[in-house]
């Protein structure tokens, strides 16, 4: 049986992949922030969340029982909230920045991405907003039912204040930043220090704020190493029966801006007999 549901590993991140993973041997725009600064913030959308195509993804549901899945996200995000809440080493705003990534594309980032704000979002002392920073195929917003809009492309090019991009949800303590308007350009306005001052004003206008990147994969699209730059924390999805050692290294130097790096296992085989999270739930009331 096959579980497309993450697994998270410390310690040394390419050595603990690896020994999981099947048939692989254990081995210039300053003039943006004025423009945004003068601009009026308009009202921000609301977009209800379609459940019905979260749960036919198999993803996790808003207000849904607990499942496997839902448990092993709670594990996932704990270590990831813990950083965000300040570690030695890391600037307290932009621990607050996460970025998540793949290789290459097809290893599960944006399911995990999405499935880690709406795990996150059932904290009660924090607000979430998942940030569509796939550029190229952005697809946070498609997969979550809503309707597209200006984004935070539109908002580095100076054409509307990045917050009045953001779009509130129907799920308490989520709100999306989508992808936007595509550009020709977008490293390049990633990489300007108008972009740093913008991304550095998404977490500091709100210390409850935890600002999650669905990021472009590291081998296939030049911004995912400047967004990692940007960034305090990185989230590696790392695809069991996909993901090669050759990749996994060079994504994880790409990757090298960020200094706090997590992998997440990806796609993992349990036998039917052996236990998992949810049997315990589902054995309750007996």
């Amino acid at each position: 049986m096959n579980d497309h549901s993450p697994k998270r590993f410390q310690g040394s991140l390419i050595q603990r992949a690896l020994a999981m993973m099947p048939g692989l041997p254990a081995e210039e725009t300053p003039s943006h922030c004025a423009v945004q600064a003068a601009m009026p913030a308009p009202e921000r959308r609301l977009a209800p969340i379609d459940r019905n195509r979260l749960a036919a993804a198999g993803m996790l549901v808003p207000g849904g029982p607990i499942t496997p899945l839902a448990e092993e996200f709670r594990m996932v995000k704990r270590q990831l909230l813990l950083t965000a809440r300040g570690v030695a080493g890391v600037d307290a705003d932009r621990a607050r920045m996460i970025l998540v990534c793949s290789a290459q594309p097809d290893e599960g980032k944006t399911f995990c991405a999405i499935n880690l704000a709406l795990s996150m979002a059932a904290e009660k002392d924090v607000e979430i907003l998942l940030v569509d920073a796939d550029f190229a195929k952005p697809d946070v917003s498609k997969r979550l039912g809503m309707g597209e809009g200006p984004g935070l492309l539109d908002a580095l090019a100076g054409q509307i204040d990045v917050e009045a991009c953001i779009v509130d949800t129907d799920v308490p303590q989520l709100a999306i930043l989508p992808a936007g308007t595509r550009s020709v350009s977008d490293t390049e306005m990633l990489a300007s220090d108008g972009a740093r001052a913008m991304l550095d004003r998404l977490a500091a206008a709100n210390p409850r704020r935890i600002v999650i990147f669905d990021s472009p994969p590291a081998l296939a699209a030049s911004p995912a190493s400047v967004l990692a730059l940007h960034v305090g924390q990185t989230m590696m999805v790392v695809r069991a029966d996909r993901t090669s050692e050759e990749d996994l290294r060079a994504a994880v130097a790409a990757l090298d801006g960020c200094e706090h790096i997590q992998l997440v296992l990806n796609a993992v085989s349990f036998q039917p007999q052996g236990r998992r999270f949810g049997s315990y739930y589902a054995q309750a009331g007996r």
